[in-house]
């Protein structure tokens, strides 16, 4: 082991006997040990100077780097770069002086003990992280491995599987893999006892749904009513078209300036699991309305900001990918700011219904280029003596640009 490394050393529920001769023998050569008391537990006869969580993650770590010239192993369950502490080190200390080597985890496991295929299993935690999280993932014959926060996680997803409409779902808790306690125990969402397991378990969910589930699509252009609006709404056609325009990919940030319901930047995070982005609106209710929305359709990480859209566009931090421009297009200089803060290579849509809405954005296409499309929309929800009507829509004026590498805003 390198001066100044760090090993970061899987381990499973069967301690050292589970270990590769290699690792075991790094763990038994330690001068430092760190990790999770249960861990640690684990590996009662190596005489290292232990180091444990309990004071917090921060603590810790600098605990760790003023031994940074000792033989340090962190220990970790499973594999420690999936949903593990091996990020967190390498984020702090640096690829280069962190060597991992990694067991089998919970997921690899669950997916073992289950038959399942693991490129057709999605994981999903909800250990930190919100139950509603799940609410993206749930359709239709959909196989999920869930990691849990503690014992009472299984009913708690039971119960959002039965208010989903997912009642009849199979679900599978195995507690203690890969140790001599392994166990498991099956049911079904709607019958589920609501006893509580172990706090070492994993939950495998098989996704079926009942007469009352409603299965949304990842892509864009969700019905209108899988929103809660007042009417402030970008309209699915129109939204569809605008998040195509908007392209999102993998690990972007999207602004959602004007937000109203939060729809485009709730599309844009069901998109691609790490999208993330910040919904800008000036009334309460409304950004209370966002959080809801986020939350029912499974992001509720979305960022909401409240206040004025031209004052926040000087103050918010970061800047982003895309920024969608969907309400208060007709304020002067809105759009403009909206641009000013868009990353170099970054994209900018804006729709616009008003008069003076559409003169901003034929302003912004004279001074930066990009071009100009309307959309116009019928829809047949008018009857008159039996007989259909196409109701036109607002036309809708839609403006794109793609901010250049080397820019100048002035």
């Amino acid at each position: 082991m390198k001066m100044g490394m760090i090993t970061v050393v899987g381990i499973g529920e069967d301690g050292l006997d589970g270990l590769s001769p290699a690792a075991r023998a790094l763990v038994e050569g330690a001068e430092v040990l760190i990790g999770g008391e249960r861990h640690l537990d684990k590996v009662p006869d190596i005489k290292a100077e232990r180091l444990d969580w309990s004071a917090g993650f921060d603590a810790a770590l600098d605990e760790l780097e003023a031994r940074l010239g000792k033989r340090i192993v962190v220990l970790a369950s499973g594999d420690p770069l999936y949903f593990g502490v091996g990020a967190t080190l390498i984020r702090r200390f640096g690829a280069e002086r962190v060597f991992v080597l990694p067991a089998p985890g919970a997921v690899s496991l669950t997916c073992a003990r289950m038959g399942w295929s693991i490129p057709d299993t999605d994981v999903v935690t909800i250990h930190g992280r919100a139950l509603e999280s799940l609410n993206l993932h749930l359709a239709p014959n959909a196989r999920l491995v869930v990691l849990l926060r503690d014992g009472d996680s299984p009913a708690e997803v039971a119960d959002l599987l039965v208010r989903r409409g997912f009642g009849p779902s199979r679900l599978t808790v195995l507690e203690h893999l890969g140790g001599s306690a392994e166990n498991h125990i099956e049911g079904v969402a709607e019958s589920w006892s609501g006893e509580r397991c172990a706090n070492l378990a994993t939950l495998a969910l098989e996704c079926l749904a009942g007469p009352k589930a409603r299965s949304l699509s990842r892509m864009a252009g969700l019905p209108d009513d899988a929103y809660e609006h007042d009417g402030q709404l970008t309209k699915r056609e129109v939204r569809a078209v605008t998040l195509a325009r908007l392209a999102p990919l993998a690990g972007e940030m999207l602004w959602d300036v004007g937000a109203g319901a939060g729809s485009v930047a709730i599309e844009w995070m069901r998109a691609n699991r790490a999208n993330t982005a910040v919904a800008i609106e000036r009334d309460p209710d409304r950004a209370a309305c966002i959080a809801r929305n986020a939350t029912a359709l499974g992001v509720p990480r979305l960022d909401i900001v409240t206040g004025n859209a031209l004052e926040l566009l000087k103050t918010q931090s970061g800047s982003p990918d895309a920024v969608f421009v969907g309400g208060g297009v007709g304020v002067p200089g809105l759009v403009q700011a909206a641009w000013s803060r868009l990353k170099p290579g970054g994209r900018l849509v804006a729709n616009a219904v008003t008069v003076e809405g559409t003169a901003e954005l034929a302003k912004m296409k004279q001074k930066h280029g990009g071009d100009l499309i309307q959309i116009s929309i019928s829809r047949d929800d008018n009857k008159i003596n039996n007989l259909t009507l196409f109701t036109p829509m607002r036309t809708v004026t839609q403006y794109l640009a793609n901010k250049p590498l080397e820019i100048n805003d002035e």
